[in-house]
């Protein structure tokens, strides 16, 4: 893997909201990934928010 990819590989988001999903659904210890899916979850859904404001806003002058 080259070096520039490592870093996104590494904290990348799919792995926290499957690691908690698993956690619940098996009564296991979720631990610190419930937080990170969490994050991760907010975080995307703040950039689509502002990505489709920035788009209606956009569209919407256009008329």
């Amino acid at each position: 893997m080259p070096a520039w990819l490592q870093p996104v590989a590494a904290n990348q988001p799919i792995t926290p909201i499957v690691e908690t999903i698993r956690g619940l659904l098996t009564d296991a210890t979720v631990g610190a990934s419930a937080l990170w899916a969490v994050g991760w979850c907010l975080a995307i859904l703040a950039v689509s928010m502002c990505w489709g404001a920035w788009l209606f806003g956009r569209r919407a002058a256009r008329r």
